[in-house]
């Protein structure tokens, strides 16, 4: 997940910009359409399901001296990725997605999203960048 959001921190969205208003915010609208009927999903729950799992086990004492550290990087995975995503940028791509982009309010969407969903995007990268190396810590 961390290689995903991070090709659209780095230079998807830039590129999607780059298209133009209209352009832009059709490719994107694109993207959101398929992405839900695609692999991404299913990663997306099982991911999210495996680290609330890490975080009860590192609670609940069962992971040893890496307890802490495990339910750190699951919680930081479940908190930055899972709620930032269903909290943010889910609800921006459905305000995109009710527009046509070829319209005034289409461009105005699409420069607000351009930059919000961008800012959020960069803290879904940083937290499954951060959940990876605590995760990776807690490996004996």
């Amino acid at each position: 997940m961390a290689g995903v959001y991070f090709t659209f921190s780095v230079f998807a969205m830039r590129a999607f910009a780059a298209l133009g208003d209209e352009a832009g915010a059709r490719a994107m609208q694109s993207i959101n359409r398929v992405i839900v009927q695609s692999a991404f999903l299913p990663l997306f729950v099982l991911s999210t399901l495996a680290c609330l799992a890490l975080v009860a086990l590192g609670l609940i004492g069962h992971a040893g001296p890496e307890g802490t550290m495990l339910a750190a990087g699951g919680a930081t995975y479940v908190l930055g990725m899972t709620g930032v995503t269903a909290g943010g940028n889910v609800p921006l791509n459905n305000r995109l997605d009710a527009v046509d982009p070829a319209t005034p309010e289409g461009q105005a969407v699409w420069s607000d999203y351009l930059r919000r969903w961008t800012r959020l995007n960069h803290v879904r990268t940083v937290a499954c960048l951060s959940a990876l190396v605590m995760l990776i810590l807690t490996l004996n």
